[in-house]
């Protein structure tokens, strides 16, 4: 019973981990990449759609993506999409392919997304302690109806806390990565 207790919380974790994955590669740091324009909608025959199902995005250099819409009448709803976004990017297209520069970060801005990339951290680690809270809640429930002993909860309640710190140490690790990233030239 523990041992599934433990598995569960770690497989939460776990995804917690990955929706913080997801989160930073959307947040942009000096270098294109194609998961900044995975957040962008498009306006496809009435229906917001994923920029990524109505087009392909790839790097063309470090400062630059390329959208190849799949249907050519798409350029003009793509570039005003991309303009809404809130990414502050100016599209422009050369026909049939639109090119996205991704204009240097200043420090300032630099400054404004480690605040943002921090505060996502926190949320990653406050939804894995919110996990491990569970997972105590779960074993006290178990000793309390007598399915385990008290020596038993409390050596689950250590194994689901060494979980949790291994899961928040990744999450501080990621976090130093991309504000190293955010603060390269």
């Amino acid at each position: 019973m523990i041992e599934d207790i433990k598995k569960d919380a770690d497989m939460r974790m776990g995804k917690s981990i990955e929706a913080f994955r997801h989160e930073l590669g959307q947040i942009r740091t000096g270098r294109a990449h194609t998961s900044l324009l995975a957040s962008v909608t498009v306006d496809y025959y009435g229906a917001q759609t994923p920029l990524t199902q109505v087009a392909n995005v790839n790097v063309e250099d470090a400062r630059t993506l390329t959208v190849n819409p799949w249907e050519k009448n798409l350029i003009g709803a793509i570039e005003k999409a991309i303009l809404n976004s809130g990414l502050g990017l100016n599209p422009a297209s050369t026909g049939t392919v639109i090119r996205v520069p991704l204009p240097p970060l200043t420090e300032e801005r630099r400054r404004d997304l480690i605040k943002v990339v921090r505060n996502e951290g926190e949320g990653a680690k406050v939804a894995i302690r919110n996990i491990r809270r569970d997972a105590n809640a779960d074993i006290k429930e178990l000793v309390k109806e007598k399915e385990i002993s008290e020596d038993d909860g409390r050596r689950g309640e250590d194994a689901i806390q060494k979980i949790t710190d291994g899961h928040v140490a990744e999450v501080d690790k990621l976090l130093e990565v991309k504000e190293q990233e955010l603060m390269e030239f």
